[in-house]
């Protein structure tokens, strides 16, 4: 039996799986020791048939699950994924992803360090062409990954990312899976976090290992950049944890503060001293907190980017907070609400 199961939902992914099944079977993880399920759903591309025929040359378990007609939707093609593996640890990436050879590897040497271990958090890093749009995008995703990264460390979890991370079988079962949150269609991921550390505290942790990085092309434009990010925020106000809420909102006033600082200035010129002082306090504990997370994915350039990023955050975050607080957003050419 194998240890893993790479659980993969895809819908019209033809032009992306070559590359990600390429990086499956260079995995430095012996190939009996996993296995790969493609959840395909209803994909209008050659999605299925390309799977199918990779399934017949591959050097690992390669299956493709196919989803009932009444069902879509990311979670339901885990489920249904997850309903058909062996593994007593199930572990999830995107197909629009890559992977080094020893992102397997990296997961099953924490396990031997951590046995006791239900749910593991990996790095992911953002790719794309070097510009002022991708360095913002990319020190803005490098944040959301360290933050996580580090409320994990303190065991007070607060975000993770489904493009990387994994969990055992048996705990999913026990805090009812997706059950509860099945008719979001975001949140397979942190819910799932929050669900299990409540349950069995202290058995939630992050992969601190640059093999087991994940890379994800970034958005290409600005519209593809918002529509991502109001997805993600369409979940914060399902939030039951309240330091995954309390962080949201210290974050979001953080940031509005300073912008208000700034804008005060120009009614009230004397107050110049305060208003300095607070952007270099939160310009300062942003590089210091930055540096050894952009350091650990070798991208310590990013960091001129936090002037320009501290500049546009605070419409950018009440813009997407306010959308996903509405819902309604469009996603693998559908509809969600």
């Amino acid at each position: 039996m194998p240890h893993f199961s790479v659980l993969i939902a895809a819908r019209n992914e033809a032009a992306n799986l070559p590359q990600l099944l390429r990086d499956l079977a260079a995995q430095t993880l012996p190939a009996s020791q996993f296995e790969v399920l493609i959840a395909d759903d209803h994909s209008t591309d050659a999605t299925a048939a390309l799977v199918t025929a990779a399934a017949q040359k591959t050097g690992f378990h390669l299956r493709l699950i196919e989803l009932p007609p009444a069902q879509t939707g990311k979670k339901a093609a885990l489920l249904t994924a997850l309903h058909a593996a062996r593994a007593p640890w199930l572990v999830c990436t995107d197909a629009d992803c890559r992977l080094g050879p020893g992102w397997l590897a990296a997961y099953a040497a924490l396990l031997h360090r951590q046995p006791q271990a239900n749910f593991i958090s990996g790095p992911v890093l953002l790719t794309g062409p070097d510009s002022l749009f991708m360095t913002l995008m990319g020190l803005e995703f490098a944040g959301l990954v360290g933050v996580g990264a580090a409320c994990l460390a303190r065991q007070a979890p607060t975000m993770c990312n489904g493009a990387n991370l994994a969990y055992r079988r048996a705990a999913f079962e026990a805090v009812g899976g997706f059950a509860d949150n099945a008719h979001l269609a975001s949140g397979d991921d942190e819910f799932l976090l929050h669900k299990i550390h409540a349950t069995f505290p202290g058995t939630a942790y992050f992969l601190t290992d640059a093999a087991a990085t994940v890379r994800t092309a970034a958005p290409d434009t600005l519209r593809a950049l918002l529509r991502q990010r109001v997805r993600w925020a369409s979940k914060w106000r399902h939030y039951q944890s309240a330091a995954s809420r309390n962080l949201a909102l210290l974050v979001l006033g953080a940031n509005v503060a300073l912008a208000a600082g700034a804008v005060a200035l120009l009614k009230w010129p004397g107050l110049w001293p305060w208003v300095a002082a607070a952007w270099v306090i939160k310009l300062g504990a942003d590089a210091w907190f930055l540096s050894p997370v952009l350091g650990f994915f070798g991208r310590r350039k990013w960091l001129w980017g936090l002037l320009p990023l501290q500049l546009l955050y605070a419409p950018y975050a009440l813009a997407v907070g306010a959308a996903g607080w509405r819902g309604g957003y469009e996603w693998k050419g559908r509809v969600v609400q």
